[in-house]
């Protein structure tokens, strides 16, 4: 099952500031939705471990991310894969940073991710409500840590 979305963030700290914050693979895997742990390899490697939860089809998933940055363009690519109870996940993303004025930042991003096995065989509108929430949860949580910092 393939799923693609975008949009646009508005985060109340300066182009930077953000910039700093999600070129950080530590930052950037402490806001994904349950995680349980993130191991960094690298400046641009991680591995994340998080607790997933599709309709019935519940456990954790054991998670691949590359961050590709692009400092001249301000714009981050990232690509993610990993599985777990049976399942596949590939992603890929893409954010630009635009300054916003006041301070501000608008995060415009996009993104693209296939799913494999019992997650993928839950239903289109189950999985749909539930990436649309994980990716609402993951943006409420870069807000709000930046603006902790």
């Amino acid at each position: 099952m393939k799923l693609q979305y975008n949009g646009e963030e508005q985060i109340p700290a300066a182009p930077d500031h953000v910039w700093t914050f999600v070129t950080d693979p530590e930052k950037v895997g402490r806001c994904f939705p349950d995680v349980l742990d993130v191991a960094v390899e690298d400046a641009t490697h991680f591995d994340a471990v998080v607790h997933v939860g599709v309709g019935p089809v519940r456990g954790t998933c054991k998670l691949k991310v590359e961050l590709m940055p692009d400092a001249a363009k301000r714009r981050l690519d990232v690509k993610i894969t990993g599985g777990g109870f049976g399942s596949a996940v590939d992603m890929t993303a893409a954010a630009e940073l635009v300054e916003a004025g006041a301070g501000a930042t608008a995060l415009k991003w996009s993104g693209e991710a296939v799913a494999r096995g019992p997650v993928a065989a839950v239903g289109g509108r189950v999985l749909d409500a539930q990436a649309k929430k994980l990716i609402s949860q993951t943006f409420a949580t870069v807000r709000e840590r930046l603006a902790a910092e």
